[in-house]
């Protein structure tokens, strides 16, 4: 199945309803007061959709008037209401409260709607509403006991919500949706919560160099703890606000130089199909483009320097930005050494302490963590202490600000006195600015409980971003720990920070942090529990993604994908053979839709690799996975090489283990192999193994499996000219799809079902399903399906002689195809009459401008242009 032409034709569960800056609203309704849990679990659950909450506590409006909910309601989507016992407040001069008001105002949006039960002081007015919206049949009603069940409640009716609009939306008019006001600046730059302080010069000055011919590469240099990535983000975030394209790749967790282009890849959006080498990829997606790579946290992956040279090689247009604690010492860089903030000076009057930039920092995170606090001419000079002390290094001005809930000025400049002055043991031989960092983490960490010292040295074990769920997991491995206030207690410390990430609320941890409390010695039931945790995520995803909750699934798995490569990677150090091919079993489906196929694939070659040097003799079962990634994806890159025996071996280990939905599917693959050998396609013995699998499929009731497999049987049909056999595959394929609900089948089928309509005559029938698997794609901003549509509806513009239209969506089409660096989808192969027709009609003049014309524009302006 992992082969550009026939794999997932661009559809990756997509959002059907808004581009992400677009994001569906959910007003949530409730009493601020009683439900404040509750209504932090709703949030989580809608922003791990990627949808946007409307909340007033985000607007610190305790009582807001009724012309405000009312116009925040009337810019919702979608209202969600939590009751409990209270009826709320009742404004001067109303006869209802908010609460009752806001679900009078929210009309025909579809709603959703819980109680929290038991509720033995339930006031009786809202005893009386309840029975109101028991009573109205356009809204779902559900009860719940705690935040947790309300969260998963949540996600669940919200994905499902999601999917009776996708189908809405596919039986849409072939006009494409208007499009979004601007799109979405940036490609992966992290969200930041606080304003950076004190960098504008440094930021300008990074601009400056970038834009200048004879940097090709800036290296941003500087210990840990002085704010370079934070400055990274400003810089891209002030190319993509100018109009520039750039992509953010985060290296931290990447755990050796060849896992540098994968991570660049996925900034970038280019799919690691196998297909081909990953870097001709990368360099076909950026060729002509003036584009700006941002690398952080470069230094533990120097060695990948080499592939960076051949990208600058290749790409005379790129440029990069690069943190790292040390140069790459390339030719073509250009080293910033980025310095601390300027501390005050001990003879500064306050006036010159206002304005300093240490000083601004340290109240800006005090007043984050208590409210109202302002910078007074008692408390200036200690807090100016304070920064000369911290030698001006951001990191450790923030713990040290943290602090504030709890110590006043003084005390804090006296315990981190004692803390600098008694630097910890084995750190003499550090730069005196690491010692200040480290020492500052190392008070910070003593002041924290024993259950919050605990949790961070089991949390160490995490290498990427990680979800509440996966920190409630690990921390199990503490015996009577409660997880909550201990995660409470070190976000208060700024020793883990929370980040949105993909639309999902994650936890993170900076890489100095992380280094401390991996020394703090965790117990080795924290790493066990921190591999079990993601193993089950893994195997829990494989059974849910192929129904209506996909999408949530792929944001989830987005989320905490550093974590799962590495559960997989630690697996195959400590040669658990069995455990990895389980994992990337389960992780196939993320892998294909995701575009990550090329990476595992690698792990699972190792895995043999390491079984025959090791003398292991690895079960039939893991065998037959490993044989599977080795080969599967193998012939696509190398068609020259005969695949077929690793396949079919793949397959008789895979009935010898009793797992007939892994053999049908390895017969999916063999099937495009025998197709795509180089001495010519196999067609008897590609159909005998399709049908094959198709029955094995059916006969184990995997109506996926099965929805999947007769869209390969579908086109080998196309290609022998059995278009109405073509036509009933894909028909069933899609009724297959609809059943459960999987919208990625659902589109994958029609758009084919598409070109069997055309071949038939149908013209009108194949616009559709080519402009509704387009609009899905559009909604989401995906490039791959977008290319995918619009060579759909250019082959009909072909067939009904408009030259320029055809042309117009053929040039965006491939124009697309370049931004992932893929090629194009060899279904045109079959039309190449109709676009020859309009040439030997005098029209190809007009087609080839129209060609040239159409890669110049976007998709949503080609789109305009050919239904005017």
């Amino acid at each position: 199945m992992a082969n550009t032409r026939a794999r997932k034709l661009a559809l990756m569960a997509p959002d059907p309803i808004r581009t992400p800056d677009q994001r569906l609203r959910v007003f949530v309704s409730s009493t601020l007061g009683e439900l404040q849990p509750e209504r932090a679990a709703v949030r989580e659950a809608v922003e791990r959709l990627r949808l946007a909450p409307v909340m007033f506590e985000l607007g610190a409006r305790p009582h807001p008037p009724r012309s405000l909910y009312r116009s925040y309601l009337e810019q919702s989507d979608i209202f969600l209401g939590i009751y409990w016992q209270s009826y709320g407040w009742i404004g001067p001069g109303e006869e209802i409260s908010g609460l009752e008001d806001e679900y009078r105002l929210s009309g025909e949006m579809p709603s959703l709607i819980y109680i929290k039960a038991p509720a033995p002081q339930r006031e009786e007015r809202l005893s009386a509403l309840l029975a109101r919206i028991r009573d109205d049949d356009r809204v779902s009603y559900k009860s719940f006991r705690d935040p947790a069940e309300l969260r998963e409640l949540v996600t669940n009716d919200l994905s499902t919500l999601l999917a009776d609009r996708f189908d809405a939306a596919a039986r849409a008019s072939v006009v494409p949706p208007p499009p979004p006001p601007s799109a979405a600046p940036g490609t992966g730059i992290p969200s930041s919560f606080n304003a950076i302080i004190g960098r504008a010069h440094d930021r300008d000055e990074i601009l400056r160099m970038l834009r200048s011919p004879a940097a090709r590469v800036v290296t941003l240099v500087g210990p840990g703890g002085i704010g370079k990535s934070r400055l990274a983000i400003e810089v891209a975030s002030a190319i993509a606000a100018d109009g520039g394209e750039v992509a953010f790749a985060l290296l931290e967790s990447v755990g050796s130089p060849d896992d540098v282009l994968p991570a660049i890849a996925r900034a970038v959006g280019v799919r690691d199909g196998g297909d081909r080498p990953l870097e001709t990829a990368l360099i076909a997606a950026l060729d002509g483009r003036d584009y700006t790579l941002v690398l952080d946290n470069m230094e533990h992956v120097l060695d990948a320097a080499d592939a960076l040279v051949r990208l600058l090689t290749a790409l005379p247009r790129l440029t990069m930005l690069v943190t790292s604690r040390s140069p790459l010492r390339l030719r073509a860089e250009r080293v910033y050494a980025l310095a601390p903030l300027r501390a005050p000076g001990e003879r500064d009057d306050l006036a010159a302490i206002e304005t300093n930039a240490s000083v601004a920092l340290f109240v800006e995170r005090a007043s984050a963590v208590l409210p109202g606090f302002r910078l007074t001419e008692t408390d200036a000079p200690t807090i100016a202490a304070i920064c000369r002390a911290l030698d001006g290094l951001p990191l450790a001005i923030e713990l040290a600000a943290a602090r504030m809930r709890s110590h006043t000025p003084q005390e804090i400049l006296e315990r981190l006195g004692s803390a600098l002055s008694l630097l910890v043991d084995g750190a003499r031989d550090l730069p005196a600015r690491q010692r200040t960092i480290r020492s500052t983490i190392q008070w910070s960490v003593r002041l924290l409980d024993d259950d919050a010292q605990a949790a961070l040295a089991a949390l160490a074990v995490f290498a990427g971003p990680f979800t509440r769920a996966a920190a409630e997991s690990v921390l199990e491995c503490l015996p009577g720990l409660d997880a909550e206030p201990a995660l409470d207690a070190l976000v208060d410390a700024s020793l883990l920070q929370q980040q949105d990430r993909r639309g999902v609320r994650v936890f993170a941890m900076l890489t100095l942090v992380r280094a401390y409390a991996s020394e703090m010695g965790a117990p080795d039931t924290a790493r066990e529990r921190w591999i079990e945790h993601y193993a089950s995520l893994a195997e829990t995803a494989s059974r849910d993604m192929t129904g209506s909750t996909q999408l949530a699934w792929l944001l989830r798995l987005d989320a905490e994908t550093e974590n799962l490569s590495a559960v997989l990677r630690a697996l195959i150090d400590a040669s658990r053979f069995d455990e990895a091919a389980r994992m990337a079993w389960a992780l196939y489906l993320y892998g294909w839709l995701g575009g990550m196929l090329g990476a595992q694939q690698a792990r699972m070659a190792e895995v043999l690799r390491r079984a025959e040097a090791e003398g292991v003799a690895l079960s039939p079962w893991t065998a037959a996975v490993a044989n599977y990634y080795a080969h599967a994806i193998t012939f696509w890159q190398h068609p020259d090489v005969d695949v077929s025996p690793g396949l079919t071996r793949a397959a008789d280990l895979f009935d010898e283990a009793g797992d007939s939905r892994g053999a049908s599917l390895t017969r999916v693959s063999l099937g495009l192999a025998l197709l795509s050998r180089a001495e010519g396609p196999d067609v008897a013995g590609a159909q005998e193994v399709l049908t094959r699998a198709i029955d094995g499929f059916a006969a184990a009731g995997d109506g996926w499996g099965e929805a999947m497999a007769l869209v390969p049987m579908g086109r080998l049909d196309l290609l022998l000219g059995n278009t109405t056999t073509a036509l009933g595959r894909f028909e069933r394929s899609l009724a297959l799809a609809s059943a459960n609900s999987e919208r990625l089948g659902i589109v994958i089928a029609q758009h084919h079902r598409g070109w069997a309509r055309l071949a038939l005559g149908d013209v009108g029938g194949a616009e559709a399903d080519f402009a509704q698997s387009l609009n899905a794609s559009l909604a989401l901003g995906h490039d791959e399906g977008i290319a995918y549509g619009l060579e759909g509806r250019a082959a009909v513009a072909a067939v009904q002689g408009r030259a320029e239209d055809a042309g117009l969506m053929l040039g965006a089409a491939a124009a697309a195809r370049r931004r992932m660096g893929t090629t194009d989808s060899g279904q045109l192969d079959l039309y190449a009459p109709a676009f020859e027709n309009l040439a030997d009609d005098g029209a190809g003049p007009i087609l080839d401008a129209a060609v040239a014309r159409g890669g110049t524009l976007s998709p949503r302006e080609v789109l305009d242009a050919v239904t005017r």
